[in-house]
């Protein structure tokens, strides 16, 4: 169950040229014509449902507009999937790899998984909600540890990073992503870029990081919220450190007693804030027991966690004050840059 809409105006796609792309490419399909509706709650790259017949696909391809170096790689992430689908079984099994002749910018399809995915609200007629919240939380730490044990070596997956250096490179790098996107109506961060660069914790560990990892991008069996059945969005995949990975995943794992604007950054908050749900405290300690790992230096991931969260958001928002993207959603993202560079200071305190 994820909600999908009309396709919003201005993100059109070519139906007529997809869906005889995809019929010469899928000889298998009936006559029935292509249905397309689009996701609706994503923040970046753009993705869609698709429909012929009895055959379902998803559709990804990049946002509008210019797009940051190295961003929005569909090429990658269908690699991505091709190597992880066997051996992690939450992730979808990649279909098709299209160039920019059919939409005008590369995409890919992928198969279709069904369920439920949690958000900011239960669905309707959920009881024991507590203890639901409690076991996903669970699988959440779970499937985190289970990626993060996957042996890589010998796949294309071995090829999709450079563990050597990764938080310096990372640091870095999104510093430079930060600036390049800033804008006159948020904070410079220059005291969290300059403690993050001075704090870089030597790690000689590195695994398989989804680096993307929140509720919302998992989905749930309808009749086991313990059962997770996809895990979506691996656009930002990589071989890296693994306590990076857990320290994005709890940017987003907001609590109860946040701030107002952290809870509100994105919209409503998550249903992590309600009774039942891991506090982050609990969900990294829980990962320490279940991955056998160190998480001495939590509070440096997660100042860099919070910082390149801001430099992620702070794209969206440029992209929208400079008429890229006519997404109202994104209107007020500054305000949540500026938080969250406050979160980061807060975290390190700076």
């Amino acid at each position: 169950m994820q909600d999908t809409i009309p396709v919003r105006q201005g993100e059109e796609v070519d139906r007529n040229l997809l869906e005889k792309y995809i019929k010469e490419q899928l000889p298998f399909l009936d006559s029935s014509p292509l249905e397309v509706r689009q996701f609706g709650a994503g923040h970046s790259n753009l993705t869609y449902e698709l429909k012929i017949g009895n055959w379902e696909g998803v559709l990804r391809r990049p946002p509008l507009g210019p797009v940051a170096p190295k961003a929005h790689d569909m090429e990658r992430e269908h690699r991505i999937l091709k190597a992880l689908h066997d051996k992690f079984d939450v992730a979808p099994k990649p279909i098709l790899l299209g160039d920019d002749s059919i939409l005008g910018a590369p995409f890919f399809i992928m198969e279709r998984r069904h369920g439920v995915v949690l958000d900011t609200e239960w669905p309707e007629n959920v009881k024991d909600k507590v203890s639901l919240g409690k076991s996903v939380s669970e699988t959440m730490v779970d499937q985190l540890v289970k990626l993060h044990s996957i042996d890589y070596s010998g796949t294309a997956l071995e090829e999709m990073g450079k563990p050597d250096g990764f938080m310096e490179r990372q640091v870095n790098g999104w510093i430079k992503r930060f600036d390049r996107a800033l804008t006159d109506d948020v904070k410079s961060g220059d005291r969290v870029k300059q403690w993050l660069v001075k704090h870089i914790p030597s790690s000689t560990d590195a695994t398989v990081i989804h680096y993307d990892y929140k509720l919302n991008n998992a989905m749930f069996a309808e009749d086991d919220y313990s059962k997770m059945v996809g895990l979506f969005d691996w656009e930002m995949t990589t071989i890296g450190d693994p306590m990076a990975d857990l320290a994005v995943a709890m940017t987003y794992w907001i609590e109860a007693d946040d701030p107002e604007e952290l809870k509100q950054g994105l919209g409503k908050p998550p249903l992590t804030v309600e009774d039942g749900f891991y506090s982050r405290e609990e969900f990294i300690q829980r990962y320490a027991t279940k991955s056998g790992r160190d998480v001495q230096h939590m509070d440096f991931y997660l100042t860099f966690a919070y910082f390149k969260l801001a430099g992620i958001v702070q794209q969206i928002y440029y992209r929208y004050k400079n008429g890229q993207t006519n997404d109202q959603r994104f209107a007020h993202m500054n305000h949540f840059v500026n938080h969250l560079l406050d979160a980061a200071e807060q975290t390190a305190r700076i």
